[in-house]
């Protein structure tokens, strides 16, 4: 029998979606790194967690693998709700929500809500 597995209720409402994608620049809004900005390392829409270059550093403890290799404690990033961060705008630099707009092609583009440029 397999364990169901535990998702936080902004996993489960967010239906595997996410607001910001690997590349982006964000601020962070709360927790014990509130205001620093860095870019999205990686993505995990599943769990609705992000890693983030330079937030969020963790002390993690590692054992030695192969011969040779040293163990010891060493600083990483930790993932983080996606919902402590806001995308910074490229080209006005202020922070923003998303707003699509659907080109002439019919493609459908995530834009700026404050200077209405496609990100």
């Amino acid at each position: 029998m397999l364990a169901k597995e535990k998702l936080t209720k902004a996993a489960r409402s967010g239906n595997g979606r996410v607001h910001v994608r690997t590349g982006d620049t964000v601020v962070v809004l709360s927790g014990k790194d509130r205001g620093k900005q860095g870019k999205v390392v990686a993505v995990s829409p599943k769990e609705a967690k992000l890693i983030v270059e330079g937030v969020n550093i963790v002390s993690k403890h590692v054992k030695p693998r192969k011969q040779g290799q040293e163990g010891g404690i060493i600083k990483t990033e930790g993932a983080m709700y996606a919902s402590k961060v806001q995308l910074v705008c490229p080209h006005c630099g202020k922070r923003t929500r998303i707003a699509h707009k659907f080109m002439e092609d019919g493609t459908k583009k995530r834009s700026c809500k404050k200077c209405g440029d496609v990100l």
